[in-house]
């Protein structure tokens, strides 16, 4: 350690007040965080490009200091996908000041990753309060049965209107109109559903047809219109 030649004259002075690191909430309990080793955590956050063109949310398992989980969900730009599927490989078992200082390919993930580094060193998670945290796996809570993502995709015009193109229900078919031209509901095909019904041996069709489902008041519709060519 080298001290310049200002501070090596200086007289020595104890420093009287030091209480410590302030005791943030983890997994039920109070901590009191020195290391990297004391955090704990499950939480979420969002990350953003730098041309905003596309963004990620990102849930991480924490246990001791160690990424055990991680789940990256992306939306708006293609390569983005690729930049997910590395990082799903590189964050499981880094530390998280590990992962707040590696390149996960994309801007949005490493965005991502700075806002939960923030939450969790803070003790803002969503374990928080939670008894020993959440089981590794908890993350998959938010995917459902059929392990997708929960994707809402709308469009409209001032000319032409709304277009309900993707529901958490799935892929959407068609908008029911009423007389006046108002959306009352809308048909959808389950993709998940019909992957999994393919899975098990039905023929395309078949699968098809069970994995349908519709919203609102169909039977009342004057018509219904498939949103990507109507």
């Amino acid at each position: 350690m080298v001290y310049s030649h200002e501070v090596n004259c200086m007289c020595k002075v104890k420093q009287g007040v030091n209480h410590g690191a302030a005791p943030i909430p983890e997994e039920g309990k109070w901590v009191s965080p020195k290391e990297i080793k004391d955090i704990s955590g499950f939480t979420h956050g969002i990350g953003w490009c730098a041309p905003q063109q596309g963004a990620c949310k990102l849930t991480l398992n924490v246990k001791n200091g160690v990424i055990e989980e991680a789940l990256v969900e992306t939306i708006g730009c293609s390569g983005m996908t690729h930049s997910a599927a590395m990082a799903s490989e590189i964050l499981p078992g880094l530390t998280i000041l590990e992962a707040l200082n590696t390149d996960l390919v994309c801007d949005a993930i490493n965005t991502a990753m700075r806002e939960l580094f923030l939450q969790i060193v803070y003790g803002r998670t969503q374990s928080a309060f939670s008894d020993g945290g959440l089981a590794i796996g908890g993350a998959l809570e938010d995917l459902g049965k059929g392990m997708r993502s929960q994707v809402g995709t709308m469009y409209g015009t001032k000319e032409k209107g709304p277009r309900y193109l993707e529901m958490a229900e799935g892929y959407v078919t068609g908008i029911a109109l009423d007389e006046n031209d108002e959306i009352i509901g809308y048909q959808y095909v389950s993709l998940g559903k019909m992957t999994d019904f393919i899975k098990k041996g039905d023929d395309p069709n078949t699968a098809y047809e069970k994995a349908k489902g519709e919203y609102g008041r169909i039977k009342d519709a004057a018509k219904i219109i498939d949103p990507r060519k109507e």
